[in-house]
């Protein structure tokens, strides 16, 4: 069963980090500064995960780290630029 699949079938969306690119990875990798970040946001680039991360951070309003391969500077300019937005689940999955 695909990891999409799973994550359909009820094991999420909760569950979906365990899925994560990531999730093996160094924390310390996702949280960085200046051109560091590029590097971070490699990890998310085969993600199966990527768009319930990114949903999931703009949701919370995240303020640090790359989270579904955006820097934290990237999700700022998207919530502003979409403040009418209540729920990036819904408009992202």
């Amino acid at each position: 069963m695909s990891v999409l699949a799973q994550i359909e079938a009820g094991h999420g969306p909760q569950n979906w980090a365990a899925f994560g690119a990531c999730a093996q990875a160094d924390p310390d990798v996702l949280f960085v500064r200046g051109k560091a970040q590029h590097e971070a946001k490699q990890v998310c680039r085969e993600c199966p995960v990527a768009l319930q991360c990114l949903a999931d951070a703009l949701d919370n309003r995240v303020e640090f780290g790359v989270w579904g391969g955006l820097t934290e500077r990237e999700r700022r300019a998207i919530l502003r630029a979409h403040p009418d937005v209540t729920s990036w689940q819904a408009v992202l999955l």
